[in-house]
């Protein structure tokens, strides 16, 4: 069933947990990951990124992205991730997604909150939930290592309080030790921001460069006040070795069998990660 980002994060809250938002730019990912959130009879948040509109446009995935999560058994809401312009945000709503991250991240405060305002008020027309980002995280979905990110674009709590105040966006994704991407070396990750921001900001946190990070450090940003967790790149990579391993045991003569592979071995992965994220509400 079609559900809002408050719907699902209100849903985190009251079970201590964190919510899996999955970017799902092929037929693949999207049925990896409804698969298991139905499995696991829990509430799951797909996304597409505007990054991967050279790759799957959003007006071919974004109709399939709104029907599968309608039919599905439980709460899916349909997430636009860093939408960099409020065009493809408008595009988004009008395909029926339930929430939408503007990100503005790297401009100047002033114009970042000007748009994320913008962005605010038009997902609000549609009913509509809001995601922003305050402070500078490495990285995007592509490929690409990722080593760490530089202390110097970590967010700083009070600009984060005065962000909140100046948007009233719902959800708040901050730079904290995380990046985007795949890491070549352990993330150290800035706990005592995570409780600062939680608290000066009153917001649900965001989590972005989710996949790679240590079960531990999932649990302890959960119980710091994390509450979205987006996962993509290590999932993506489960799907290109799955599809890899059948090409080496040999006699693949159909596409599809390759799909299949990848389908399923993507669905063990966001299975392990579910397994963390939601810990708490089992």
């Amino acid at each position: 069933m079609l559900a809002t980002l408050r719907h699902v994060i209100d849903w985190a809250d009251d079970h201590r947990c964190a919510i899996g938002a999955y970017n799902t730019p092929t037929l693949e990912s999207l049925l990896a990951v409804l698969g298991r959130a139905e499995a696991r009879g829990v509430p799951v948040i797909i996304m597409h990124a505007q990054v991967h509109e050279p790759a799957m446009a959003l007006g071919d995935i974004g109709p399939v992205m709104v029907a599968a999560a309608a039919r599905a058994p439980v709460p899916v809401c349909v997430h636009l991730d860093h939408g960099e312009s409020l065009d493809y945000i408008h595009r988004s709503l009008d395909l029926g997604f339930t929430s939408v991250m503007y990100d503005g991240s790297v401009l100047p405060y002033d114009e970042n909150v000007r748009n994320t305002r913008a962005a605010v008020r038009l997902a609000a027309r549609y009913g509509a939930g809001t995601e922003a980002e305050i402070g500078v995280m490495p990285g995007r979905e592509a490929p690409g290592a990722a080593t760490g990110a530089a202390t110097s674009g970590y967010t700083d709590p009070v600009t984060a309080k005065h962000f909140v105040e100046d948007t009233h966006v719902e959800a708040l994704a901050c730079s904290f030790g995380t990046v985007h991407g795949f890491y070549s070396q352990a993330p150290k990750l800035d706990f005592d921001r995570i409780t600062a921001i939680r608290e000066l900001t009153g917001r649900p946190l965001v989590m972005h460069g989710g996949s790679g990070v240590s079960p531990d450090d999932y649990r302890r940003s959960i119980g710091r006040g994390i509450r979205k967790i987006n996962y993509y790149s290590y999932m993506s990579r489960a799907g290109v070795r799955g599809a890899q391993q059948l090409l080496d045991d040999g006699g693949v003569q159909y596409y599809h069998d390759l799909a299949k592979a990848a389908t399923d071995a993507m669905a063990a992965d966001i299975d392990q990660s579910m397994a963390v994220f939601y810990e708490r509400a089992a």
